[in-house]
């Protein structure tokens, strides 16, 4: 792992919800709050991190649509305070993060949570829940293009044993592709992780 630096979790709410934004699943969702609260889409498209107002915005969003700092939903048992870095993983340990312990994808791995596991079941045809896999194929297929994509959050007690907060999709793809390159994260680590990180 190369470790780029430090960053506040002002950027990681900020990228946080710029991937969202970026989601079948979730943009339009998020495109609803930014107009119910009378914000541009620009909150999120380009985040002005030094500006404090922009950045509670951003916070009260997250809030509102996930549980962040609400303790709940996403969010629940999510430690008070992580540590936040910007990193670039080599592909063996992208490969070795693990997706959250939610039952969508402990079922699209087989009961592993590991993306490499989804891979191989999407690439045998097999669906989780019936939910169709077309939207990692089409993650894929832009990987391949050379579309780049924006980091991936992974977090955990320590940097060598990470779960992914944001971005399974986009994990997935990686997977699917077999993870040719190192890819760029947000690492958040704690002590407390444990309880959300399991």
């Amino acid at each position: 792992m190369q470790v780029l630096g430090m960053i506040s979790e002002d950027e990681m709410v900020a990228c946080f919800l710029g991937g969202e934004l970026a989601s079948r699943r979730f943009g339009g969702n998020l495109r609803s709050r930014l107009a119910e609260a009378g914000q541009a889409e620009q909150l999120l498209t380009r985040p002005d991190l030094s500006d404090a107002g922009a950045n509670r915005a951003r916070r009260a969003l997250l809030g509102a649509t996930r549980g962040y700092g609400e303790n709940r939903d996403l969010f629940e048992n999510f430690p008070a305070h992580v540590s936040w870095s910007r990193a670039i993983l080599s592909a063996d340990e992208a490969a070795g993060a693990r997706y959250l312990d939610y039952s969508y994808w402990v079922e699209l791995s087989g009961g592993s949570r590991r993306p490499t596991d989804a891979a191989a079941r999407i690439g045998a045809g097999l669906r989780a829940f019936d939910v169709p896999n077309e939207p990692f194929v089409d993650a894929a297929r832009a990987l391949g293009r050379g579309e780049r994509f924006p980091p991936l959050i992974l977090v955990g007690e320590r940097q060598d044993d990470l779960v992914c907060l944001e971005g399974h999709l986009r994990l997935t793809a990686y997977a699917l592709v077999g993870f040719p390159r190192a890819v760029e994260c947000l690492i958040g680590t704690s002590p407390a992780m444990g309880r959300w990180a399991r």
